[in-house]
């Protein structure tokens, strides 16, 4: 049975993004590369596929296959647990490296008009890679789309930035909500109450620091149970040969995306605890949330250079006790 074509994600379709996309594609005026960004990697990753699956597999086509599926695909992605695109050796490059990617670069397609190659979290590129395929950007390959995925483009040299076509998505996910996750931060959002009423004697005190690490101790249990949860049924998408590095890569890079959304409702839970005393003209509670937000914001940023998820969420969460504490 031939593969059925792959939909834009439902929230995205017709958007004006959308509709450009199409219409180049149908004129066949779509630029050779691609910068694909938005919040939500998921939602870049079906955005991808359905670019992908426009191009090769034409109205002309006889045959279709699914995007994983075709000849004429290629697909770069971190590997292992450092979850780096390495740029490989320059004698006998291993699989998933830049070395070993770039000459099928410029191998002529076997079946569609033109081959995709799509860069998933194109940020994870070392600087040795990032080179190596600024000098491709620079001399694209004839027939050959390149698509870039990232939720971090600032994290790419400048000049790949420069030489692509650029389209930022919004999420198109569902709110993120796995067990226990909304009675974490309902705690969160009493916790931040007890704080702001004032913490003004040693038993509150340290029933408010004991407090930090019952939370910590529960995101560990919560992200433990859906990044199991979301692999379970993610290895039955994948194929049969697929390599224990590659495994390994992308139950990283699941933990590493639900840690991502674990944090960023924090953030939202942070803002609409502060909302009510915003509007009522609360300027303590507008210096709190600002600072509360950039030492989320800074906390979760560490998260990239391999600090803990845990002493990341203490960190913060220790931090709010003095942000937010009346005394």
């Amino acid at each position: 049975m031939p593969a059925l074509a792959q939909s834009w994600p439902e929230a995205l379709a017709g958007t004006p993004s959308v509709a450009v996309i199409e219409r180049a594609i149908e004129r066949q005026r779509l630029s050779h590369s691609l910068l694909l960004t938005g919040d939500d990697l998921g939602t870049l990753v079906g955005v991808a596929h359905a670019i992908a699956d426009r191009l090769l597999n034409p109205p002309a086509a006889t045959v279709r296959f699914a995007v994983k599926e075709h000849p004429d695909y290629l697909a770069l992605r971190p590997i292992k647990k450092s979850r780096i695109i390495p740029i490989g050796d320059s004698k006998s490059p291993e699989p998933g490296t830049m070395r070993e990617f770039l000459p099928k670069l410029y191998v002529t397609p076997s079946l569609a008009p033109q081959k995709v190659a799509i860069l998933y979290e194109a940020d994870r590129m070392n600087v040795e890679s990032s080179n190596a395929f600024l000098k491709t950007l620079e001399e694209p390959p004839a027939r050959t789309t390149l698509l870039l995925l990232t939720t971090r483009p600032y994290s790419l040299l400048p000049t790949i930035r420069s030489r692509c076509l650029h389209f930022r998505f919004p999420a198109a996910t569902a709110a993120f909500a796995p067990d226990d996750w909304p009675a974490w931060l309902a705690d969160y959002h009493a916790w931040l109450a007890r704080l702001t009423e004032g913490v003004s004697d040693k038993k509150a005190v340290a029933g408010s620091i004991m407090a930090t690490y019952g939370f910590v101790a529960r995101f560990d249990a919560i992200l433990t149970a859906a990044t199991a949860a979301v692999w379970k049924e993610q290895k039955k998408k994948l194929p049969e040969d697929i390599s224990d590095d590659e495994e390994e890569a992308i139950q990283t890079g699941i933990a590493n995306g639900l840690r991502t959304r674990l944090f960023a409702g924090i953030g939202q839970a942070t803002r609409a605890f502060a909302l009510p005393r915003l509007t009522a003209g609360d300027a303590s509670a507008r210096r709190s949330l600002t600072a509360a937000i950039e030492s989320l914001e800074h906390h979760a940023g560490l998260l990239r250079v391999n600090l803990n998820e845990s002493a990341a969420l203490e960190a913060f969460l220790l931090a709010s006790l003095r942000i937010w504490a009346k005394r």
